[in-house]
């Protein structure tokens, strides 16, 4: 069982910059490829990055392609999101999630589904 442990949320003002962190226990971190979800309300989760487990393969949606970063670190069992150029459609919950079954060849990186274990979130609040 994997525990995730999101940090770094908080309020910020359009155009500024915030990083997440999320922090794996409970299981063998380098095994796992690690996305980030957001969830505003009133709205379905959505996905925003992933990472696969070696760093070779990255996704990101369309709507923060140039302004959000994903890495991680294996040796720390962290997983980070670097968010730049704040919107303030980019306020939400932010989840991180871990999978053992990601692909990125097919695409199933930005489905919910295709991880196993998410954490508690963190919110991030854009104002103008």
């Amino acid at each position: 069982q994997v525990q995730l442990v999101e940090s770094g949320g908080g309020l910020v003002q359009a155009g500024g910059s915030l990083r997440l962190s999320c922090a794996a226990s409970g299981g063998t971190f380098s095994r796992y490829s690690m996305g980030w979800f957001r969830q505003a309300p009133r709205k379905e989760r959505e996905f925003v990055a992933s990472i696969r487990w070696n760093g070779d393969n990255i996704g990101y949606a369309d709507s923060v392609k140039g302004r959000f970063t994903i890495s991680r670190d294996n040796a720390k069992n962290t997983v980070y999101l670097q968010m730049n150029s704040l919107k303030r459609e980019d306020t939400a919950v932010y989840y991180c999630a871990a999978g053992s079954r990601v692909t990125y060849a097919t695409g199933n990186y930005a489905y919910t589904r295709a991880y196993d274990y998410w954490g508690q979130g963190t919110q991030v609040t854009v104002s103008s």
